[in-house]
């Protein structure tokens, strides 16, 4: 899609995921990562609190009018983050790997555009 036929909740949307999952590029690597996974290194309050701005997307997706389904495996990516993400070091990576915000940003473009 073209930015200027993007619906405005997914340009919205695009910066937070970007954030969460992606802000930092890991030296040496093509890797990415963001926020999430780094907050995640504090233990299980920084899973909630990314969680929390995660939530951010799903309500982005509501109010865009975005299919029930979707929301539903939107808030389904968060929960596996949240959970899975507080296992100590393992969750760290998953956190690093799973990128649920760059998830729910995609399923809410492909929700709004079909």
């Amino acid at each position: 899609m073209e930015a200027e036929t993007t619906h405005p909740a997914v340009r919205r949307t695009k910066r937070v995921a970007w954030l969460l999952d992606e802000a930092v590029r890991i030296p040496g690597t093509n890797r990415r990562v963001g926020l999430d996974p780094i907050l995640g290194l504090l233990p299980f309050i920084g899973d909630f609190v990314t969680a929390f701005f995660s939530l951010y997307i799903v309500v982005e997706a509501i109010l865009a009018g975005a299919k029930k389904r979707t929301v539903v495996r939107m808030l389904v990516n968060i929960g596996l983050d949240v959970v899975l993400g507080s296992v100590p070091i393992i969750g760290d990576i998953f956190d690093a790997t799973w990128k649920a915000n760059v998830k729910n940003r995609e399923l809410l473009e492909r929700s709004l555009s079909s």
